[in-house]
């Protein structure tokens, strides 16, 4: 098929719009690299928007030996604070410990102990899980971030909301992150330096040609079709890497992907203070219990097979209970299925390792390149949120050895957009808005420089009341924040603002979310 004058040419195409198509793609633009991107329905609306939105170490992983993804992990936590703090911060956990805890049974952790101490019976001894802590505080070379501590219950805040059988603790740090704003920042970065973003764009074919890939594209709201040439592929599709491969690419691969469906609940506020639990269970399995939006709780989350990616991931019953009883084993005021105002879950595109158990299976990320068609083409299997920017960096090593790199890794601490100011900046900021837009409550300017940082004001330009900022479609959402979102952060419709761009779906009904729907419907270019 010959080429004709609308056809585009660039060196490297992903597929994908999640946190490591686009992690890439900002990584690849910022050095020199022509780069496009088709994501097929909104940017993090499969697994990228659906974590449990943690940028930590994986505790839990040290019992599977998986150090260097830990210490990987842990480093990373502190150097992406600092371009993010907007969208990350800082937070304590709480472990607390009784003698009932318990290993998965095919650790290897728990396989040694065994071994070598018959008598524990798969427990989880307090002085291994303080040597688990101790790692966890100095693989990483941690600076902004405290270390361990161990807590007295009785009487604290922290052993308010638990039941009386929980007398000790040890409190460490990780960090909390807005999973989909990441995702939104890095491909507004990634196009400010120069690369295409396409959403709502499906790769329907990619085949070598003259040893470049053509890849044919097509518009799912206009239909419109559209060809590229690529020096280089990039399948960073997620859930779809293995569909991708077969029916896509047409490739034979012996690499697989394993689907492990992660599920969370989300009730309404169970205690008062600011600091995350991390709950470890009798079977072996851990979930947390984290402060989310103000006036929530998440908790979360599930470890399931999930087989088919085109199925949607929704919480069964049987996760939805799983996640109260096991919070039930330590919250004083037992939780009922009334409780839970919303649940969300996400399909993790695990490497297939082998695995015997969906929790076992590991979390780090494996990269493969294949040459066998005549241009290279690189899988992405795995990874986690945490260490989305090495795993572009280890990425675009697998590129340079193809294509011409303008230069070397530049992504570390270089904010994104709306991060230029320091990590304990946001009160400050706060502060400032409120200052200059005087009608702004409390809660509101929070919301906005914890999604926008130093752009708030883009967004509310030079009003001076909040009528002057159009439409009110409740929640302190407004018409002029919408616009923004449609104009810059590449909003089509309302789930795209009010579940990924925030999470006011929390907050609004149904007639407001309709109303929002078709205000954006008469305003989409």
């Amino acid at each position: 098929m010959e080429r004709t004058a609308n056809d585009a040419t660039v060196d490297l195409f992903i597929i994908g719009g999640g946190i490591n198509g686009c992690g890439i793609a900002r990584d690849a633009a910022g050095r020199g690299v022509s780069v496009a991107l088709a994501e097929m329905n909104d940017l993090a609306s499969a697994t990228s928007s659906a974590s449990t939105k943690l940028f930590h170490g994986g505790l839990r992983y040290l019992e599977y030996f998986e150090f260097r993804l830990v210490r990987e992990a842990l480093i990373e936590r502190e150097t992406l604070l600092k371009a993010m703090p907007h969208i990350s911060w800082p937070m304590r956990f709480v472990l607390p410990y009784h003698q009932d805890m318990r290993f998965e049974a095919d650790t290897p952790t728990s396989k040694l102990l065994g071994l070598f101490m018959p008598w524990m019976k798969g427990r989880r001894p307090a002085w291994l899980i303080r040597l688990g802590l101790f790692l966890y505080d100095h693989l990483g070379g941690r600076k902004i971030l405290p270390g361990t501590r161990t807590l007295d219950l009785a009487g604290s805040e922290e052993g308010a909301p638990l039941q009386d059988r929980f007398v000790k603790a040890y409190e460490y740090s990780d960090c909390w992150v807005e999973d989909s704003r990441l995702v939104i920042l890095n491909a507004r970065d990634a196009e400010a330096r120069g690369a295409q973003i396409m959403t709502r764009t499906k790769v329907v074919s990619a085949s070598c040609e003259n040893g470049l890939w053509r890849v044919e594209t097509r518009n799912t709201e206009t239909d419109q079709t559209k060809t590229f040439y690529a020096r280089m592929l990039v399948n960073a599709g997620g859930p779809w890497v293995g569909d991708i491969i077969q029916a896509r690419i047409r490739l034979n691969s012996r690499d697989g992907v394993r689907l492990v469906r992660g599920s969370h609940i989300v009730t309404r506020r169970l205690y008062d203070h600011d600091k995350c639990y991390f709950f470890q269970g009798t079977d072996g399995r851990i979930i947390f219990a984290i402060p989310y939006e103000t006036d929530f709780t998440l908790i979360g989350t599930t470890d399931a097979e999930h087989g088919d990616p085109s199925q949607k991931p929704e919480c069964t019953p049987e996760e939805r209970d799983y996640l109260l009883n096991f919070a039930n084993q330590y919250f004083k005021q037992q939780l009922t299925v009334d409780d839970v105002v919303w649940t969300y879950s996400g399909v993790r595109p695990l490497h297939d390792d082998g695995a015997s158990s969906a929790t076992a299976a590991t979390r780090d990320y494996t990269l493969k390149v294949d040459t066998s068609t005549g241009a290279p083409l690189l899988n992405i299997f795995g990874g986690k949120i945490t260490t989305y920017r090495r795993l572009a960096e280890s990425a675009m090593e697998q590129v340079g050895a193809h294509l011409s790199l303008g230069k070397g890794n530049w992504t570390a601490g270089v904010p994104l957009p709306g991060g230029d100011f320091p990590v304990d900046g946001v009160p400050s900021l706060i502060s400032d808005l409120r200052a200059r837009y005087p009608f702004l409550t409390e809660g509101w300017a929070r919301r906005l420089v914890r999604a926008y940082g130093t752009e708030s004001g883009n967004i509310l330009g030079d009003a001076r009341a909040s009528g002057d900022l159009g439409q009110d479609f409740g929640a302190t959402l407004t018409e002029s924040e919408v616009g923004w979102l449609m104009a810059n952060e590449y909003a089509r419709v309302a789930e795209d603002v009010i579940w990924r761009r925030n999470k006011l779906g929390l907050r609004l009904n149904a007639d407001q979310v309709r109303a929002l729907d078709d205000w954006m419907a008469q305003h989409r270019l």
